[in-house]
């Protein structure tokens, strides 16, 4: 029996390898595009960086360490320069599409930061395992820009998951969908009629604004926005502001809000100021061919007759007035039940002297 040489007996206490086997190393150099692995075999193992991760151009000595222990696997025994061609990225990719058909199956809600904001979408990696999530699953609300996403982490489902096509889908549409529905259910049965609650303005339009209630959208008509005229809600709210609002009616999920709070309302203590002799003074709000209508709070006009006006004849109030034009005049009637006032400036002027006989 002859004797084994030395490089024989090396090779007796090393084991094999075979490619597509997985095997743990220790780092024993890393560069800057490659890492070198001891991984118990007469060769050692490389790990370029392409093969060790998705992001570009990144410095390895910035990731990994000299005495780390990597697991991998084997792409190639001999690469050609007598070492073995290993990979990372492959491994935990495949690590990662086993997590991720397990999500699938147990409708798991996932987390991730986003990687990457496509055209169509957003791309987020779990274990070096790519997910898509189109557009249209991205949101409950249309948005044109997902740019605000990028390095964002949100929760998905997989609803789709084919890795031989390359076809992992995620959605985190019906996840913010059924939030709202929890949501919407834990308010309608907290809230009723005549209560006040606090609300945050979503959007303004021009009849109106809509306010989160936390859990379904109220709204602000824009009738209801004042005891006084609106004449454009954009200049009076804005996205974002805080409210406190009453609830004025419930009809199924749509909730009419208002911030004409009774304890607020003008005509509680008109009957006193506005008393038939008192002297009131007002700006001019609009105007008809009859009439001038005058405001004397938010919430309280009055009417000055055209007859009313002064002593001469007047054909119509804006011969003499115009709008916004702060006027001073004398009740002469007050209606609390109709909420009607008459005004008269002719009332103020002193009487003409009586002509002689």
């Amino acid at each position: 029996m002859s004797e084994m040489s030395f490089e024989q007996m090396l090779d007796e206490t090393l084991k094999t390898i075979h490619n597509g086997e997985v095997v743990d190393g220790t780092v024993i150099d890393v560069k800057e595009d490659e890492i070198i692995l001891n991984i118990g075999y007469k060769a050692d193992g490389i790990i370029t960086r392409s093969e060790y991760t998705n992001t570009p151009n990144v410095d390895l000595r910035t990731l990994v360490n000299v005495g780390d222990t990597i697991q991998s696997k084997v792409m190639k025994v001999n690469d050609g320069e007598g070492q073995v061609l290993l990979t990372y990225k492959r491994l935990a990719a495949e690590k990662g599409n086993k997590r991720l058909e397990e999500a699938f199956e147990n409708h798991e809600v996932l987390k991730a930061p986003v990687s990457a904001v496509l055209d169509g979408g957003l791309s987020v990696v779990i274990d070096e395992a790519r997910v898509f999530i189109p557009a249209s699953l991205i949101s409950d609300t249309y948005e044109k820009d997902f740019s605000k996403y990028k390095d964002q982490e949100i929760e998905f489902v997989i609803t789709e998951f084919n890795p031989r096509r390359r076809r992992i889908i995620g959605d985190r549409k019906q996840l913010l969908v059924a939030k709202k529905k929890e949501l919407q259910k834990e308010l309608f049965e907290k809230i009723s009629v005549g209560m006040t609650v606090e609300g945050t303005v979503k959007n303004v339009t021009d009849f109106g604004a809509f306010i989160d209630l936390g859990g379904a959208d109220g709204l602000l008509h824009i009738s209801e926005m004042s005891w006084g005229r609106v004449e454009n809600p954009k200049k009076n709210f804005k996205v974002g502001d805080k409210l406190k609002v009453l609830i004025k009616d419930i009809q199924g999920e749509k909730i009419a809000l208002s911030l004409k709070f009774d304890e607020t309302n003008p005509w509680l203590n008109a009957a006193e100021k506005y008393a038939v002799g008192n002297v009131v003074t007002g700006k001019v709000a609009r105007m008809t061919d009859f009439g001038a209508f005058i405001e004397l709070e938010p919430g309280v006009d009055a009417l000055l007759h055209v007859s009313q006006i002064a002593r001469e004849h007047i054909e119509k109030p804006a011969d003499v007035l115009k709008v916004g034009e702060e006027v001073t005049a004398k009740v002469t009637d007050f209606n609390p039940d109709d909420r009607k006032i008459s005004l008269s400036i002719k009332a103020m002027l002193a009487p003409e002297e009586e002509p002689a006989e």
